[in-house]
């Protein structure tokens, strides 16, 4: 069994820009990545709003990826394949000095984006744009990676679960680093319709940038956002080797099934309650060493309601005490990618020692009374964050960051 497992790169693109230190920027400066949609024409939609990347991404995309290949990827695709490429590259990774047999790629995947929204998409490369495992194939290939390579799926929480199947193969010796995420966009037409239909969605269409409003009285649901999140998981002799920059320690995980409805949580908040105590439990840390959590946070009524109130059960009077933040205020809920992209903002928040803000939160809800880090980030020393992704079908996961020792 390895030592440790640490986090030697990441990368994220968001609406909120085009790599992590952008989208990190922008974080701590608390703003918006919500806008009107222009993917498609969403004038009839209930919901018209939506977290789109910045328009640059498309000449981006066409510097990186050679064109025939970029026919045989949807959008979504070519966000993990540029995510994971400049990961790599910003953190001077040289995989040829590594063992490829040891290197390895899950991503978490809902769908390749291949809907209504999408271009190009013809009987020759249907296929190809449709496989899930495209996203981390690719990737594979890109560097001729020869370890475990799949994906999993589990609704919003499935990047955070590949993020921990990255940990375990690495913890159990079966491999030395693990590229580890996800990619999502379903800002199309059917699946806002869809959404709409269970009232699941924001309509605040008239002011797009306030629409995500977490633990808010006035929220009225979530604002889909797109975007991908890779991290680079490697043993902590692997990076040692290397002379790698370690951002953090990935101590480890808990996933739980609710078992209960397949899109509301158990009430209140039961289920992720179990599986925050039992993440702090597999990772042999004490309520007492948690500085920051990184709330799942989506500013719907139950789960902001629920996640407020399995905090209170599991750490009790010093719940009042630990900062809890939804990023999703500003990158809107980027369902697939959301457990990849938040894990990044609380390693981040851990390296950095600065705490990012829950944006929008004017009207406090009386019956939610944590500190939500209310609009401003806050400086401040973190030693443990917790990563929380919870997800319709009951799919909960916690991950558990801890400041980097050797």
């Amino acid at each position: 069994m390895t030592k440790k497992v640490v986090v030697t790169g990441l990368n994220m693109i968001t609406a909120l820009g085009l790599d992590w230190e952008e989208t990190w920027k922008n974080i701590q400066e608390g703003k918006s990545g919500i806008k009107k949609i222009s993917l498609f024409d969403a004038s009839d939609n209930q919901t018209q709003i939506a977290a789109e990347l910045p328009v640059e991404f498309t000449e981006k995309s066409s510097e990186i990826i050679k064109k025939r290949i970029a026919k045989q990827m949807t959008r979504v695709t070519q966000m993990s394949y540029i995510c994971a490429i400049e990961a790599i590259e910003k953190h001077h990774i040289d995989l040829d000095q590594l063992n490829k047999k040891r290197v390895g790629v899950i991503l978490g995947v809902v769908n390749t984006g291949d809907s209504s929204s999408e271009q190009g998409t013809n009987s020759k490369n249907l296929i190809l744009k449709r496989m899930n495992n495209a996203m981390s194939a690719w990737i594979g290939m890109h560097y001729n990676i020869e370890g475990p390579n799949f994906t999993t799926s589990s609704a919003c929480s499935s990047s955070a679960f590949a993020i921990a199947l990255g940990y375990d193969t690495i913890k159990s010796g079966r491999a030395d680093m693990m590229i580890v995420g996800g990619a999502d966009s379903i800002i199309n037409k059917e699946e806002i319709e869809g959404f709409n239909e269970i009232y699941a969605l924001s309509v605040a269409n008239d002011t797009p940038e306030k629409a995500s409003c977490p633990f808010s009285k006035n929220r009225d649901g979530f604002v889909i956002g797109e975007g991908a999140g890779i991290l680079i998981l490697e043993s902590e002799e692997s990076a040692k080797a290397r002379g790698a920059k370690i951002y953090a320690e990935l101590a480890d995980y808990a996933f739980t099934n609710e078992s209960y409805n397949i899109m509301a949580p158990k009430p209140d908040g039961d289920g992720m309650a179990d599986t925050i105590e039992l993440a702090l439990q597999n990772a042999g840390i004490s309520k007492s060493e948690v500085s920051y959590i990184n709330a799942h946070g989506t500013s719907t009524m139950l789960n902001d309601m629920y996640e407020t109130q399995a905090i209170k059960k599991v750490f009790g009077e010093k719940a009042y005490n630990i900062p809890v933040s939804s990023t999703k205020s500003m990158t809107g809920h980027t369902i697939g990618a959301a457990g990849a992209i938040e894990g990044i903002i609380s390693v981040l928040a851990l390296h950095d020692g600065i705490i990012p803000p829950t944006i929008n939160y004017d009207e406090p809800d009386p019956e939610l009374d944590l500190d939500y880090v209310p609009n401003k980030a806050r400086k401040q020393d973190l030693n443990v964050v917790l990563s929380n992704s919870f997800a319709f079908g009951g799919h909960n996961a916690t991950l558990v960051f801890k400041k980097y020792t050797s």
